[in-house]
């Protein structure tokens, strides 16, 4: 942030987000507000308490930021950093103008962020844009090549804020974390699952997924573990689950 600014805390301390709203407002002479416990961080319930506080920088999962009432205009709110799931470019249209509005974009193995893009009202293509400091990006294909501009590939991610792992997972760790090809020896790329590809501006693109996870308010949801488990019910023969 340019100056010390008012940040509302959102994000439960459980959500890798929670970290970038705590410290970067201390770190920066800012003021970090902690709403009441009885306060439900969406809708018309936050919208009173970014009124209240005067919030001037909020950070935000598109899906609850559809729900914040555009109506009455929160004057002092002058900062947006949405990310944690794909969305329209409707919600940078309506929310946008007048603000400083930023699409991030970080697996929790990455630690918060890797990509980081301001963007207004005016885009024709909402991109995830370059990756920040420290952070390595490539768009591979399957056998572990980098793709031309314009073509899917999938995501790779590397840098100094690639997690060890997962805690008691190695089968795990070993699949989605594998030997960097491009990099000093001992390096590692984290497989992010996620399908995108370069614009010709050298910003990313998100596309889509390699499997059925989708994202939902931030939150990882597997729709294959919830389709096993409708099975089980001795009158589903079959299903099939959407967003």
């Amino acid at each position: 942030m340019a100056r010390a600014q008012r940040v509302l805390q959102v994000a439960s301390y459980s959500f890798d987000f929670s970290v970038w709203e705590i410290l970067t407002p201390l770190l920066a002479g800012g003021v970090l507000h902690i709403p009441d416990v009885d306060v439900h961080m969406i809708g018309p319930d936050l919208h009173r308490v970014l009124q209240r506080y005067a919030i001037e920088n909020l950070n935000f999962t598109p899906g609850a930021l559809a729900t914040l009432p555009v109506e009455p205009v929160l004057p002092h709110l002058r900062t947006l950093l949405v990310g944690g799931e794909a969305y329209s470019p409707d919600l940078v249209r309506v929310w946008a103008p007048g603000r400083t509005f930023y699409n991030v974009y970080g697996p929790t193995e990455t630690t918060i962020f890797a990509t980081g893009a301001r963007v207004s009202e005016r885009l024709t293509t909402l991109h995830m844009g370059r990756p920040i400091t420290n952070v390595e990006l490539y768009v591979l294909d399957a056998f572990m090549q980098p793709v031309p501009v314009g073509v899917v590939g999938q995501l790779f991610i590397g840098g100094v804020g690639l997690t060890r792992g997962y805690l008691n997972r190695p089968d795990l760790t070993a699949e989605v974390f594998v030997a960097d090809p491009f990099g000093g020896l001992g390096g590692r790329l984290y497989r992010s699952g996620d399908l995108v590809r370069y614009l010709s501006d050298g910003s990313i693109e998100f596309v889509g997924r390699v499997d059925h996870q989708v994202k939902i308010r931030g939150f990882r949801i597997e729709l294959g573990e919830i389709e096993n488990t409708l099975l089980r019910h001795p009158d589903v023969t079959t299903c099939a689950v959407l967003v």
